[in-house]
């Protein structure tokens, strides 16, 4: 995995998986470290993820690093002039412009982390991850622990009737499950 500043060309960074799986942890441990190589970095997120904080990235263990909360893609491109390494959680959310911000920062020699769902939970594609994977030169598949059998988890089981694809929530309302157990809504 890269861990120097981009001179030559930027790069893009693919972390993916089910809900559960540490995406948002690995995305904080690789920007930490960044930070830590005196690299500048910028963070984003989109509007609609009010779960944990107005102003920062959250992990399910808690930890956090301060970001920026914007309404479109295209905010992140006008906001991540002067950063060498751009880190994009819960990707899925963002509009499909997405790709093309990503795709222009890393010609412009930066640094881009995206972590996101890639599948929705009737295990569908999800948002413009699909097409980052596409993209990245690095790809980061992630795994939760399935909650009725403990295999490696891939799937997000949604506890609720709900058919709305977006539902912002937890554990109250969501579940890793390995294929076996995940059960697919009517």
């Amino acid at each position: 995995m890269p861990t120097h500043s981009p001179r030559e060309s930027g790069w893009i960074e693919i972390i993916c998986g089910s809900m559960f799986s540490g995406k948002t942890e690995e995305l904080i441990r690789r920007l930490r470290r960044a930070e830590i190589a005196k690299q500048s970095v910028e963070i984003f997120k989109p509007k609609i993820d009010t779960r944990f904080h107005a102003d920062h990235i959250v992990s399910h263990n808690q930890s956090k690093m301060k970001s920026q909360t914007v309404d479109s893609s295209a905010d992140i491109l006008r906001r991540s002039e002067n950063a060498e390494v751009i880190g994009i959680d819960e990707a899925q959310f963002f509009d499909d412009k997405l790709i093309d911000v990503c795709v222009e920062l890393a010609t412009l020699k930066k640094r881009v982390i995206v972590a996101g769902l890639d599948k929705d939970f009737l295990a569908n594609p999800f948002g413009p991850i699909p097409a980052l994977l596409a993209e990245a030169e690095y790809i980061t598949k992630t795994l939760a622990i399935c909650v009725i059998c403990g295999n490696p988890a891939n799937y997000t089981q949604r506890l609720s009737e709900d058919s709305e694809r977006i539902i912002i929530g937890e554990k109250e309302l969501y579940e890793a499950r390995c294929r076996n157990c995940y059960e697919p809504p009517d």
